[in-house]
């Protein structure tokens, strides 16, 4: 079956942005949770360091998001049809 990498990169960049809307409103929320929570999933204390959250922030960082997480999409989708 082969993937159409346009289609498979789309899926994936919205899939990542509402994954990046996701944890955004979880730090907007609860930031110092997320902060230990991010912390502990990388083995490091963060109780010093805390959020530079900005609506700004969030808007270039899904952006960011968007672009990258669909242009790996198309990749993934375009190496796996040349593997069949």
């Amino acid at each position: 079956m082969r993937l159409d990498p346009l289609k498979f990169g789309t899926a994936m960049a919205l899939a990542s942005a509402l994954a990046w809307l996701i944890c955004s409103l979880a730090v907007w929320s609860m930031p110092a949770m997320t902060l230990a929570m991010g912390g502990n999933m990388m083995h490091m204390d963060l109780a010093k360091f805390g959020w530079h959250f900005t609506p700004a922030g969030v808007l270039l960082g899904l952006v960011a998001w968007l672009v990258v997480a669909g242009f790996f999409g198309w990749l993934l989708a375009a190496i796996y049809n040349r593997l069949l």
